[in-house]
């Protein structure tokens, strides 16, 4: 038998369940490799001794970096794998900084689920929250989602 894909349908979700990922150190290279591929070579992110003086105390990851390993701890659950039609919308608050050297985790909540327009499928939002090693947010975000349903 092949793989079976485990991503969760629409019917599947269930309003106000908390899913929670695997936690995730930001390094050093996750920081330089984000600036190479984006071309975001910003001092907040490249420059120690200039951040040393900063409210930081020292270097902060990238916000789309950031970003991007909150997607990529929802997927490696996943959850989405096999079952996500579109990506609808991403809204997204940065509500802390992330040093490198910090651990974060991402909790997902579903929020509302409502019917598509065309019966195979349906429309979940999700919230999101990622923490950091000692439990504060540091991104918020809000994902609407278009999902398979079970047929």
């Amino acid at each position: 038998m092949g793989y079976k894909l485990r991503g969760k349908t629409f019917e599947e979700f269930i309003i106000d369940e908390e899913i929670f990922t695997a936690s995730r150190t930001i390094t050093e290279a996750d920081v330089v490799n984000f600036a190479g591929l984006s071309g975001d070579f910003n001092l907040l992110h490249t420059d120690e001794e200039f951040m040393k003086s900063s409210e930081f105390g020292g270097r902060i990851a990238h916000g789309a970096l950031v970003a991007a390993v909150c997607s990529g701890q929802a997927n490696q659950l996943g959850i989405y794998e096999g079952t996500t039609i579109a990506v609808v919308q991403v809204t997204t608050k940065y509500t802390g900084a992330v040093r490198l050297g910090d651990t974060v985790r991402t909790i997902i909540k579903c929020i509302d689920k409502r019917d598509s327009k065309k019966p195979d499928r349906g429309v979940a939002t999700f919230k999101i929250t990622m923490l950091n090693q000692q439990d504060q947010s540091v991104q918020e975000a809000e994902w609407i989602i278009i999902l398979k349903k079970k047929l």
